[in-house]
């Protein structure tokens, strides 16, 4: 079986800041390799705050993208600095719905597809969605991936309830809402309990790994530990460390505390922060904890470079506070398919806690326990050569590929083929 989508989403190649991308870039391409003929509507590259057009050459010949007018609030459209706040909701990037739209219904008359999916972590994407199934009658699908509105976040009130009415409109219209985790998608579910029009809309797709990208990087990811005892312990972290959901706080703590009892040295151990998107905050704390030795912060390279550091190290670490239980960061994925030690300070009940805790070479603890931290670190410390590299078997499971595989199944389930 296979027909035409129309794939709604903000983050597509050239856009180089958001993980946000690979899902997207995968699911398509997937689609297109079997046989779907997929249009993405997107956004002008220049309204991204960083791309490499370099990035082009990953989109599949056979997608066709469409990118819609629209202007980044922040940066392109205030005064000083300033702007009504009524110009950035859902998010900075509300003009884009109107272009999106406009160009979304064009497509839609050139080449009316089966079904539009919409995909987060950009509300206004939906909103697009929504447009454009409202007018049009055709079938659609959310990929909401992370819950949106949650109690305190977003912390302002007007933006809550905007999000709010975005998730009222996706029930009430959208055939599936699909969520990255089981929590999440539980969630919605008992939010929504009693209001949902179908008994299965809400579905869980995980994130995963891009095979096709590992592939090229084969020779190097064999996870062995290839360390001895007298070699310095290399760890890192590639990805924005957010402020709340990641704080790295007790993690320093922890570190300096080590480095008091001469555990830790700068001989012995070496941590990597790379593009963490708040390295004035963070090289703050790490001046403040006494611990510049030991930690180091990086600037964003490409993604593909950014794998084969992970691939490099002796242990990948993982951040995720208990404020997101039901969120696992996409990054968690990719350290399974690489298969080295995971450092995953996380709720041992939540989501990321979880899943890390199916593999025994992981070691598990609460970001915000000091103690339990510098506990994981030791361990990690003193028997990472018992560590067993998770196998490829078990890695695939955790493939996009399975996971597009899933959309398909969905899409067929509503699949009735338009009228060309």
């Amino acid at each position: 079986m296979s027909g035409k989508i129309l794939y709604i989403a903000y983050h597509y190649p050239p856009i180089t800041v958001s993980s946000g991308v690979h899902r997207t870039l995968a699911f398509t391409r997937y689609l297109v390799d079997w046989g779907w003929d997929v249009s993405v509507l997107t956004a002008d590259y220049r309204i991204y705050p960083q791309f490499d057009l370099a990035q082009l050459s990953k989109i599949p010949r056979a997608v066709s993208v469409i990118r819609a007018w629209g202007k980044d609030t922040a940066r392109d459209l205030s005064f000083r600095g300033r702007y009504s706040k009524l110009m950035a909701l859902p998010d900075r990037y509300q003009s884009w719905v109107i272009g999106a739209v406009l160009s979304g219904l064009q497509q839609i008359r050139r080449n009316r597809p089966d079904v539009i999916v919409s995909t987060y972590p950009i509300a206004s994407a939906h909103v697009v969605g929504y447009l454009l199934h409202k007018i049009t009658g055709i079938p659609w699908i959310a990929d909401f991936r992370d819950p949106m509105a949650q109690e305190g976040y977003p912390e302002d009130p007007l933006t809550h309830r905007v999000f709010s009415w975005i998730e009222k409109k996706a029930v009430e219209h959208a055939r599936y809402l699909i969520f990255t985790t089981e929590g999440a998608k539980t969630y919605y579910e008992q939010r929504y309990a009693g209001k949902m029009p179908y008994a299965d809309q809400m579905q869980l797709i995980e994130n995963g790994y891009d095979e096709t990208v590992f592939a090229r990087m084969q020779s190097s990811l064999s996870g062995k530990n290839n360390r001895t005892a007298a070699q310095k312990l290399t760890l890192v972290h590639s990805g924005v460390v957010y402020p709340s959901e990641r704080n790295p706080e007790k993690l320093f703590q922890a570190l300096q505390a080590l480095k008091s009892e001469g555990t830790v040295t700068a001989d012995n151990f070496a941590l990597t922060l790379r593009a963490t998107g708040h390295d004035d905050l963070i090289s703050g704390m790490l001046t403040q904890y006494g611990i510049t030795d030991l930690v180091s912060l990086a600037p964003s390279i490409p993604y593909e470079d950014a794998l084969q550091e992970m691939s490099e190290v002796d242990v990948l670490l993982l951040l995720q506070a208990n404020n997101c239980n039901d969120q696992i960061p996409a990054k968690a994925y990719e350290y399974i398919r690489i298969g080295k030690p995971v450092l995953a300070l996380a709720d041992p009940v939540g989501e990321t806690g979880r899943l890390m805790g199916r593999f025994p070479s992981a070691e598990v603890a609460p970001l915000e326990n000091m103690q339990d931290v510098k506990s994981a670190i030791s361990a990690m410390i003193n028997d990472y050569g018992s560590r067993e590299p998770v196998s490829y078997d078990l890695a695939r499971l955790y493939s996009r590929e399975e996971g597009a595989n899933k959309l398909v199944k969905l899409i067929g389930s509503i699949f009735q083929p338009a009228k060309h």
